[in-house]
């Protein structure tokens, strides 16, 4: 059996993200907004449930919990592309920028 402290650091190790998880019947998606392993797979059981997307709806449809979420990013979770763009709809995170890719050129340079 562990003991608190540990459990705790084991807990502070595993990577958590803020990502959606598919619910939904076929050609119909919906998403819940769920805090979970990094490692686990897109559908696996969450943590915790902190709120929902429906992208069929116009304008779409996007709930999630305050508190909740700024909780989980207070702890160090790390939202998904997909989860950022929501969140920073509604103020909780900064707009995600894209870098720009340099460009290459067509030939390259051994062949100049």
């Amino acid at each position: 059996m562990l003991t608190f402290a540990e459990q705790r650091l084991i807990i502070a190790v595993v990577m958590v993200r803020i990502r959606l998880q598919r619910v939904g019947a076929k050609n119909q998606p919906s998403y819940r907004v769920v805090v979970v392993d990094s490692r686990a797979p897109r559908d696996s059981a969450c943590i915790e449930r902190i709120g929902l997307y429906n992208p069929l709806t116009n304008p779409e449809t996007v709930m999630i919990e305050q508190s909740k979420a700024e909780k989980w990013l207070k702890r160090g979770a790390q939202p998904s592309e997909a989860v950022a763009r929501l969140l920073s709809k509604q103020g909780l995170w900064a707009a995600p920028t894209k870098s720009p890719k340099p460009k290459e050129s067509p030939v390259p340079e051994a062949a100049k």
